[in-house]
């Protein structure tokens, strides 16, 4: 067994695209086969200034345009690709696939966190409370594994302490692919970090990202 996570975990990278120029290599170099990829499991890293959150590595030619449709739609809190559709100007395959009958997702992720007011709950407690443990979001359901045919959200949960005045915050997904999911998932978790931060008058810290099985698809080779 391949325990080059181990070495990966506190590493720290200055933003996204160093992160992801690295993920890529670790994967090719050393992944393990996995169901069609080559995965790096419990991989843990922090990004030191999430704010630089686009993807330049040319190989990639990752949207931005995209990446910023996407967000307005989780801001939407509206589980429709067709929502998405609206935004972008169309539906990305992999979003029409991991559809239900109605057109609906569970990994849009603002549709979770806008249930019970999540963003509200964590921006009031760390305001009235900037030592609190408790300024978690809550993604993964797991009373609704009945849903989770098509589409089951790869992320956990969220994160976010106060350290230094600065917002940090922790990701923690059950699968993150690093071609396609990392390069658009960081930007989303970065732009909900700004924003609770700028809620809260304050400045962004690190962002720690940690997956349970980080994999590149056998086709990015």
């Amino acid at each position: 067994m391949n325990f080059i996570n181990i070495i990966m975990i506190n590493t720290t990278f200055k933003n996204a695209n160093e992160a992801y120029e690295f993920l890529l290599d670790q994967a090719i170099q050393y992944g393990q086969d996995f169901n069609g990829t080559k995965a790096l499991f419990n991989c843990g890293f922090y990004i030191e200034n999430p704010r630089d959150k686009f993807i330049t590595n040319a190989e990639r030619d990752w949207s931005p345009k995209y990446a910023a449709a996407e967000w307005a739609w989780y801001l939407s809190g509206d589980p429709s690709i067709n929502k998405l559709g609206d935004l972008y100007g169309k539906i990305p395959p992999i979003w029409k696939r991991m559809a239900d009958p109605s057109g609906n997702v569970n990994s849009n992720y603002g549709y979770q966190w806008k249930r019970n007011d999540q963003i509200g709950y964590v921006v009031d407690l760390l305001r009235n409370n900037k030592d609190t443990r408790q300024a978690c979001i809550s993604i993964y359901d797991g009373k609704e594994h009945d849903k989770f045919a098509t589409d089951t959200p790869c992320t956990y949960a969220v994160q976010f302490t106060i350290i230094n005045n600065k917002l940090c915050m922790s990701v923690y997904m059950r699968s993150n692919d690093i071609w396609y999911g990392f390069c658009n998932d960081q930007y989303q978790f970065a732009s909900l970090q700004e924003m609770i931060a700028d809620r809260l008058s304050i400045e962004t810290g690190w962002y720690y990202h940690h997956a349970h099985n980080m994999h590149l698809y056998n086709d990015k080779l």
